[in-house]
């Protein structure tokens, strides 16, 4: 059993009404499969709550995933030179702003949403306007122009107030079509896509974490961050990817 298929366990099931009995080979009862997930946590649970948070299970195996990444962060960021003449709760506050921003990465995905950057979320972008007031009809009723705000449908995402996360180019298909191939093939010829480099989405800029940072601390400099800081951020983010490999692993051989 791998983890994809494990979260099956996780939603209600329709009750089935038939004669057939139930396969007697080596089927996992909910009993087994509870059991294997309790032995897959207690050897990789950073990958085993990073992948449910991942799917929106639950948002305490989100909180627990953040959790542990951030203590993972602290055993880690010693090595880090910028990091490690911080003091201590200035680091601790960096180490997690650094695993809430790795974990929000993680969990992106070809089909997921974020909020729109240009309204907020709120659909509509408010402004001052000048507004012509009709009090009633007649002529000898004047309108008057009135300069108030007005709520505008927001153009960036068309009033939904989320926006895709898909990449531009390919459209979540992670490929993209080779014009110069194309042209001297006579047939369609794909190729991964630059932009999002074969992976169908955009990327959580690395930018925001470092403003977030800068939002309690002013110590650490855009060279600092770049040169030192941001590998460890890129590590953190690969370390996620590690974990939900080991997690399989050790569901599989529980399972096996």
């Amino acid at each position: 059993m791998n983890l994809e298929s494990a979260t099956k366990y996780f939603f209600c099931k329709t009750q089935s009404f038939t004669d057939a009995p139930r396969c007697t080979g080596d089927t996992l009862t909910g009993t087994d499969v509870m059991g294997a997930f309790g032995m897959c946590q207690s050897e990789a649970e950073l990958g085993f709550k990073a992948f449910l948070g991942k799917l929106s299970l639950s948002p305490e195996d989100s909180k627990r995933a953040i959790q542990l990444l951030t203590q993972h962060g602290m055993k880690h960021c010693d090595k880090v030179a910028a990091l490690r003449k911080l003091d201590t709760k200035i680091k601790f506050k960096v180490v997690q702003v650094l695993a809430k921003f790795s974990f929000k990465d993680y969990c992106r995905s070809a089909s997921g949403k974020e909020q729109c950057p240009k309204c907020q979320g709120r659909k509509l972008i408010y402004r001052k306007k000048d507004v012509v007031k009709h009090p009633g009809c007649g002529e000898s009723v004047k309108a008057r122009v009135v300069n108030e705000t007005v709520g505008d449908m927001c153009d960036h995402c068309n009033g939904k107030g989320e926006v895709s996360v898909a990449c531009r180019d390919c459209r979540g298909r992670t490929v993209s079509l080779d014009q110069s191939e194309t042209e001297r093939q006579g047939v369609p010829v794909m190729k991964d896509c630059k932009r999002c480099r074969g992976r169908g989405y955009e990327r959580v800029p690395a930018a925001d974490a470092f403003r977030a940072i800068c939002a309690f601390t002013d110590t650490i400099s855009a060279a600092t961050w770049d040169k030192t800081i941001k590998p460890f951020y890129d590590q953190l983010c690969t370390q996620l990817e590690i974990e939900e490999s080991w997690a399989e692993t050790s569901l599989n051989r529980v399972t096996g």
